[in-house]
């Protein structure tokens, strides 16, 4: 099934209509979108009373993959997977690979203890856990009024 899409006469192209239109789904094409768009992963980060937790959406990727650095206060996220579909014996007239990379740097705050840092990937999702130190853990107490 092929999508199609119409205006309906919504646009008003004065000089020619089918020429604008021509280029309006060349450029709106999702193909070309993907493939011209830089892939970052999505992120989420989050905080709790222990530690701080970021997850980045990086699916068909291996934990092999991953490069994950931490120079001062920046932990650096990066990646970088190459296929090349290839079969021996045969002559090619086309050969399809392909590259992905990416890099993903966060600023720690100074409450963040570089020393408990964790990673995990599985079902996609790379989760990493920064620990905080232990003076900047929220204590909870009551308070009595005089």
């Amino acid at each position: 099934m092929t999508l199609v899409k119409f205006a309906n006469g919504q646009k008003n192209h004065a000089v020619n209509p089918f020429f604008s239109d021509v280029f309006d789904s060349i450029l709106n094409d999702s193909f070309l979108g993907d493939k011209l768009a830089t892939r970052v992963p999505a992120v989420n980060i989050s905080e709790t009373e222990s530690q701080f937790h970021i997850e980045l959406a990086v699916p068909g990727l291996k934990k092999e993959d991953f490069k994950i650095n931490l120079d001062k206060n920046i932990l650096a996220v990066s990646a970088d997977k190459k296929v090349e579909n290839v079969e021996e014996g045969k002559k090619f007239s086309k050969r399809e690979y392909s590259y992905n990379s990416f890099t993903r740097s966060f600023t720690l705050p100074e409450v963040a203890d570089a020393a408990k840092i964790e990673a995990e990937y599985a079902d996609g999702i790379l989760k990493l856990n920064v620990a905080k130190k232990e003076e900047a853990k929220i204590q909870t107490r009551e308070i009595t009024v005089k």
